[in-house]
C-alpha cells in the first residue's frame, strides 16, 4: 500500500522540539508531549521514579504535588489508561518526563492514552529526553528545580532559578478535599469507624481501610476537637506532599489526638505524627520515589519490599516517646515508628501499594486490632 502515512495528534510526528533546564544550569532535549502546548513553560522541583510499571498510580498520586516526576523506566504508556487505577481525582505534578513514550497502548483495561489523559488534565510534559544521564544527574546533584518547555535555553534556566522547589512549603492546602465525606460502601453489623485526615490521601489506602471499618475523609483542617466528637474508633493520617515542616497546625491537632484514641500514619501521616512527639524531619538529597525499597521490621527481623513516595524523612535521634520500628536497608532512614505512651503507629512508606506483593498490608491489620483492644 502506497501513500503518506497520515500523523496523528500528539504523535512523535507532530512534536514540537523542547528542553528541560536545571537550576544548576544543566539541559536536557526532548519532545514536547501532553498539554505542553507551544510557548508554555512548566515548573517544579524534579525527582525520579524507578517503578517500572504503575505510571497511572504514580502519576495520580496527590504525594507529586509541586514536583515534576521522571521515570527511569524507559517505556511508558504501553498499556493506557484506565480509570479504575486512578489514585486521586486528577493528576497533581508539575509534569512527566519521559523515555520513550507509546502512542498507540495495547491493553483491553484501556480506555485512552496516557497522552490523551495528561492532556485531558493539563499536565504537561517530555519524551525523548535521555533519562537514564537525567537520574545519574539528579542522584549526584540532588534534587532541584526545573523549567521545561518550547521557550529559549536562556528563558527556560531563569525560569528553573526562580521556581521555588517543596522546601518549607505547605503543599496539602493544594490537595486535600473541600470537605468531609464517606469513603466507598458503608457495612452494616458491629464495624469499626475511622476518620481519616486527608492530606493527599491514595484511593488504594481507603480501599484497605474500607475493608474493615466505616471511613469518613475530613479536611487537613479539620480541628482535632471535631474529629473526636464524631466519636471514631481511630484516626488515620494519610499519605501527602511537600515539606512537614510547614504544618505546624496540623501537627498540633495530631498532638492532640494522642492520648485520646489510636492513630496510625503513613507517609507525610508518619513524619507528622514524629514531629508531634517532638522529633524533627529533614530533606532527603534526592528522596525515595520507587517500588523496590527494602525495609527491615526491626521485631522480626523480616525485611518488605516497599512502595514509597516521599522527599523528607525523621531525623534519627530526634524522637521521644516512640521506638524505631522499621529502617530503610538502602540508607537507613527511619521507616518506622511505635509510640510508647501513646496508642499511635506509623510507617514512612505505602502499605496499601503492592511491590512484595503484599508485604506490608499487615499494617492494616495491626491498626484494627488496636482498635479492637481499645
Amino acid at each position: 500500500m502506497s501513500g503518506t502515512r497520515p500523523m496523528r495528534a500528539g504523535s512523535r510526528d507532530t512534536r514540537l522540539p523542547a528542553r528541560l533546564a536545571l537550576a544548576d544550569g544543566a539541559v536536557f532535549e526532548g519532545e514536547a508531549m501532553g498539554a505542553l502546548d507551544d510557548g508554555r513553560i512548566a515548573s517544579g522541583e524534579l525527582v525520579f521514579n524507578t517503578c517500572m510499571s504503575g505510571y497511572q498510580e504514580v502519576i495520580t498520586d496527590p504525594s507529586y504535588a509541586g514536583q515534576v516526576l521522571a521515570f527511569t523506566y524507559p517505556h511508558i504508556g504501553n498499556y493506557g489508561v484506565s480509570p479504575e487505577d486512578d489514585e486521586s481525582r486528577r493528576p497533581f505534578c508539575r509534569g512527566v518526563i519521559v523515555r520513550d513514550l507509546t502512542d498507540r497502548p495495547s491493553s483491553w483495561r484501556s480506555a485512552e492514552s496516557l497522552e490523551a489523559f495528561l492532556r485531558r488534565f493539563a499536565v504537561p510534559g517530555l519524551t525523548g529526553v535521555d533519562t537514564r544521564r537525567l537520574t545519574r544527574h539528579v542522584r549526584e546533584a540532588g534534587a532541584m528545580s526545573c523549567a521545561f518547555g518550547t521557550a529559549s535555553e536562556q528563558e527556560l534556566l531563569a525560569a528553573a532559578k526562580a521556581e521555588p522547589g517543596t522546601l518549607g512549603m505547605d503543599l496539602v492546602a493544594e490537595v486535600t478535599t473541600g470537605a468531609p465525606y464517606l469513603a466507598g460502601m458503608q457495612g452494616a453489623g458491629r464495624r469499626f469507624s475511622v476518620v481519616a485526615y486527608d492530606f493527599g490521601v491514595k484511593t488504594a489506602a481507603l480501599r484497605n481501610l474500607v475493608g474493615f471499618a466505616d471511613v469518613e475523609v475530613v479536611p487537613a483542617t479539620t480541628p482535632a476537637a471535631e474529629v473526636l466528637a464524631r466519636r471514631p474508633d481511630g484516626v488515620f493520617l494519610s499519605n501527602g506532599p511537600g515539606d512537614p515542616a510547614a504544618l505546624g497546625h496540623v501537627v498540633r491537632e495530631i498532638a492532640a489526638l494522642l492520648d485520646a484514641i489510636p492513630v496510625f500514619g503513613i507517609c507525610l501521616g508518619h513524619q507528622l505524627l514524629a514531629r508531634a512527639l517532638g522529633a524533627q524531619t529533614y530533606k532527603l538529597r534526592f528522596g525515595h520515589h520507587g517500588g523496590n525499597h527494602p525495609v527491615k521490621r526491626l521485631e522480626t527481623g523480616a525485611v518488605e519490599i516497599t512502595s514509597q513516595n516521599h522527599g523528607y524523612a525523621v531525623a534519627d535521634g530526634t524522637l521521644t516517646g516512640a521506638a524505631v520500628s522499621h529502617v530503610n536497608l538502602n540508607d537507613g532512614v527511619i521507616e518506622g515508628l511505635r509510640c510508647t505512651d501513646a496508642r499511635a503507629f506509623s510507617v514512612q512508606y505505602h502499605p496499601e501499594a503492592g511491590p512484595g506483593p503484599h508485604d506490608a498490608r499487615y499494617l492494616f491489620e495491626e491498626f484494627r486490632a488496636l482498635m479492637a483492644a481499645s
